[in-house]
């Protein structure tokens, strides 16, 4: 074989190519590249050049064995490998200006490891590390590192910023029939990042409901509990970002570096990513790196991903490959808890009225429901005044005359039918058991009240009775009203509660 550092490196590739996947080799050993081939204190030291310190960082966590037996049995039991790294330095005058830093010896295995250095937070946008003073170095001449990938006053682990935020819990997401699968699968993932099958996890659904909350859950529980050692949440507009500054820099091994290093990678509202080629590009390969080593990638969209316009079909399948759960507008037992959670955080007494009034006409999501509240508040601090239905219905007028719901026969007979705990069958019946009959007329009376139906229409709902029954009926209940007291507070609260869905 030719003693040159390229003729030697290559017949190191042709090993390594034996040993790892076609994607790995492509990544992280195509780009090396071989500077210098030098014999001296008895070793035999193979020289060559990374792109940047992520490189250095990934190769001594994952291949640091297989390079070791690979320079064994290419230059034998003397060879040595040695890094030089380049680091870049930022010049507005000049742009980019490269700076090497070179290994040290193999040193003896003897030898014990340094202290641990000190580290600081780096991200895909952080300024590059210069020569002068962003790299820690001791004061006196460190020992030498047992390690022989391990450089001096290089950082050793990444330190990243999350962006997490950490309100965004488990504890505080209120769970209902509408969010119920997305929230325990988001759990699991939580507990066991890229363990279990739903890898990558997609929370879809539209827009304040609770799909940022679930997703940042599962970062804030893996960082609490350790399930996950390297955290990073991103808006998919910021990773965009990011990758657009780093091809206006030059540093795009860097930034993709950065990602591929992730242990649980979140992406919110993915549907950003339609029509931008270059970035789906770069994500789909960082998409590729990180689940084929086991980590755990989390999405979220405002849609079914095959709805979003411009995601090329490549990335659609790998969406595919793991879980995919909606989110749906919270039925009315979730708005009711929502907005006791709410109450109950910021300190504000609520009466049960005032949250059914709100739950009722607040329904499309969670933030609708937390602005209305907030606007209830306002209203009751200016005014001076305790929050009551009645307050509760002029702060919020403008709200409810958007969502004003005009009220059906059959959801008046169901209202009045749940009351009463019978069969909504039964009052249409030709049944004349004494209580069928009373539950009978008092929903043909609030029908006349609440509908703009005629008689003869109310009654043909009612079994096809004619409106002289309707008639018959609406007196009935007004006369017992009169002499009945607790008949007339149970026609005052069925009336409470047919006026949520009508107001």
């Amino acid at each position: 074989m030719e003693r040159t550092p390229e003729a030697i490196w290559h017949a190191c590739l042709e090993i390594i190519r034996d040993n790892v996947n076609r994607q790995s080799f492509k990544t992280w050993f195509e780009p090396i590249k071989p500077v210098s081939l030098t014999e001296e204190d008895d070793q035999i030291k193979l020289t060559v050049e990374l792109p940047s310190r992520f490189y250095y960082e990934w190769l001594e966590e994952h291949y640091y064995s297989l390079l070791r037996k690979t320079i064994t049995k290419v230059l034998g039991p003397k060879g040595r490998l040695f890094y030089k790294i380049v680091i870049e330095k930022e010049d507005p005058q000049s742009g980019f200006e490269g700076i090497s830093v070179n290994m040290p010896a193999h040193p003896p295995e003897t030898t014990p490891p340094p202290p641990p250095p000190r580290t600081r937070p780096v991200s895909p946008t952080a300024p590059p590390i210069t020569p002068e003073s962003p790299v820690e170095v001791a004061e006196q001449e460190p020992p030498v590192p047992t390690n022989p990938f391990a450089i001096p006053g290089i950082i050793r682990k990444i330190q990243v910023d999350s962006q997490l935020d950490p309100k965004y819990t488990f504890e505080r997401f209120i769970e209902g029939d509408c969010n119920r699968l997305a929230r325990s699968a988001a759990l699991a993932i939580a507990q066991q990042p890229g363990a279990t099958s739903f890898n990558p996890f997609l929370v879809y659904g539209g827009v304040g409901l609770g799909k940022t909350h679930l997703i940042q859950a599962i970062g804030n529980y893996a960082r609490q509990h350790h399930t996950a050692e390297t955290i990073r949440y991103v808006s998919s507009e910021q990773f965009t970002n990011e990758f657009v500054q780093a091809i206006q820099h030059n540093r795009i091994n860097e930034f993709s570096l950065f990602y591929r290093h992730i242990d649980l990678l979140i992406v919110d509202d993915i549907q950003f990513f339609g029509g931008k080629e270059k970035t789906q590009e770069e994500f789909f390969h960082i998409f590729n790196a990180l689940h084929q080593t086991g980590k755990q990638i989390v999405l979220s969209a405002d849609r079914p991903p095959k709805d979003i316009p411009g995601i090329e079909e490549r990335l659609l399948s790998r969406f595919q490959w793991g879980l995919m759960a909606d989110v749906q507008p919270p039925d009315l037992e979730t708005r009711i808890a929502i907005l006791r959670r709410k109450a109950e955080d910021e300190g504000i007494e609520l009466g049960d009225d005032v949250i059914e009034f709100i739950a009722h006409h607040v329904k499309s999501n969670f933030r609708e429901l937390e602005g209305a509240l907030l606007r209830l508040v306002a209203h009751a601090a200016y005014q001076r005044r305790d929050i009551d239905l009645a307050l509760a219905r002029e702060a919020l007028r403008d709200l409810i005359k958007e969502s004003r719901v005009t009220l059906t026969i059959d959801q008046i007979q169901q209202l009045v039918c749940e009351y009463f705990d019978i069969e909504p069958d039964l009052i249409r019946s030709k049944t004349r058991k004494r209580e069928i009959v009373q539950a009978r007329q008092v929903a043909m009376y609030f029908c006349k009240q609440f509908t703009q139906h005629s008689l003869k229409s109310i009654g043909l709902h009612f079994g096809g009775r004619d409106h002289s029954t309707v008639i018959h009926a609406c007196q009935s209940v007004e006369n017992l009203m009169e002499t009945d007291p607790k008949f007339r507070e149970i026609i005052e609260e069925l009336r409470h509660k047919i006026s949520l869905y009508s107001r």
